[in-house]
């Protein structure tokens, strides 16, 4: 695990900032999700609280996200902006965090509202952020490594089933570092 984690934090695809790294449509989508702490910790913190859940909720849960996400998407590419962006994805990252690491016995519905509230400002954010990438390439690259952190934070929740303290220092470092975000905003 602490192997994992060493990789993790010195891989050289987070050195980037935002946008304008990759020249193609569908890479530079791909490259997105993995450009900033806090897209990149959102979407593990919906996979670690994903596993938390029982049944359909296991896949519903990250399934609501992305879905939201593509309908935010839509409207940033259309030059749509809801207010407080910045602070909507920070906090995101502060409450999939917390929400992954302590609420357990949250009904899978109102797990499924918060995930879909916060993929809204994501996908937004990624719609604006998009540039001159062709729409649909960049919505593909995007959807594909939005999924991949998906299963990675589920199979890292899932691994963590047995010790749950790594959850919740998982979770709880998670939602200090959207804190963190937060203030910086």
């Amino acid at each position: 695990m602490k192997k994992i984690f060493a990789l993790f934090l010195l891989s050289p695809v987070l050195a980037f900032a935002h946008p304008g790294h990759l020249s193609e449509g569908w890479l530079a989508g791909v490259q997105h999700p993995f450009s900033g702490w806090d897209h990149l910790l959102a979407m593990i913190a919906v996979g670690l609280w994903a596993a938390t859940f029982q049944g359909k909720a296991r896949w519903l849960i990250p399934t609501t996200f992305v879905s939201v996400m593509i309908g935010g998407f839509v409207l940033g590419a259309q030059g749509i902006q809801i207010p407080m962006l910045e602070q909507g994805i920070a906090a995101s990252v502060l409450v999939l965090g917390l929400a992954a690491a302590w609420l357990k016995k949250v009904p899978a519905g109102a797990a499924m509202f918060f995930v879909g509230l916060f993929a809204l400002f994501h996908g937004v954010a990624h719609g604006a952020e998009m540039g001159s990438h062709g729409v649909f390439s960049y919505a593909c690259g995007f959807v594909i490594a939005t999924v991949a952190l998906h299963i990675a934070g589920f199979a890292l929740g899932a691994a963590m089933g047995k010790h749950q303290w790594l959850l919740r220092l998982t979770g709880s470092l998670i939602g200090l570092v959207g804190l963190s975000m937060l203030f910086a905003v």
